[in-house]
């Protein structure tokens, strides 16, 4: 059974749909990236993963042993984000915290998990750094490894690379490939289409229309080669204007 299976789903804010009749699946061990045109409910879509809002229509099925509770998250930097005035062992730490209930304290057991998730993002060294003297590509890992603290199930990404340079994105996506070849789902959204795609197993476009399936199947449809050939205009236009 999948770990997430999205049914006739529809969402939105305040009983308004953004969008409507989404049909999808997770397994253990996608790594399934979703993708569409800014506004097209990407983020709308994540937040109805998270259980932060509720479907206006349709099912979204929990399977596989999985709880809704079971899920890492990497959202999209903030500016406050950034500037945040914790050290990276704490911010590490934090995502530990689903898993202390009423207990004041972390255990020894939360703190060799946070210690294992700095080691698996190559962190030992700034473990008492300050978050905000970091680079881009420092902090992201930082609260990747937060995020596993969370969970070695599934993790949601939004837009992971953004903002940061061709290097350290080559950087962040071969870390959620080896992620991903350990055995942790992945589902992404990502602006970045045609590197993204380079990684996933399975697409899921939303939009005015609508595809879910394996990445060769998107490749060689209609909608897929538009949307392809529409991102690598935006990029070659993007590096115009720089």
């Amino acid at each position: 059974m999948p770990y997430i299976t999205g049914n006739h789903l529809a969402i939105g804010y305040d009983g308004k749909e953004v969008l409507e009749d989404i049909n999808f699946e997770v397994n253990k061990g996608d790594y399934l990236c979703v993708v569409g045109e800014n506004g097209a409910g990407k983020s709308t879509l994540m937040k109805t993963i998270l259980g932060l809002l509720n479907p206006i229509k349709g099912e979204l099925i929990w399977g596989d042993g999985l709880e809704n509770n079971e899920i890492g998250y990497l959202p999209q930097q903030t500016i406050v984000q950034r500037d945040f005035p914790a050290t990276v062992k704490e911010i590490v730490l934090s995502g530990c915290q689903g898993r202390m209930g009423w207990r004041p304290f972390y255990s020894k057991e939360e703190k060799a998990l946070a210690m294992e998730n700095m080691e698996r993002m190559h962190l030992q060294s700034l473990a008492k750094r300050s978050f905000r003297e970091l680079s881009g590509g420092q902090q992201q890992r930082v609260l990747l490894a937060r995020a596993l603290c969370a969970t070695r199930k599934l993790l949601l990404l939004d837009e992971p690379v953004a903002g940061l340079d061709m290097i350290v994105t080559a950087e962040m996506y071969a870390l959620i490939k080896e992620l991903n070849d350990d055995g942790v789902t992945i589902i992404m959204i990502s602006h970045d289409i045609t590197t993204a795609i380079n990684y996933a197993d399975h697409i899921l476009h939303i939009g005015k229309k609508c595809f879910y399936g394996s990445k060769d199947d998107y490749v060689n449809s209609v909608l897929g080669q538009k949307f392809l050939m529409y991102s690598e205009r935006k990029e070659e236009e993007n590096e115009w204007k720089n």
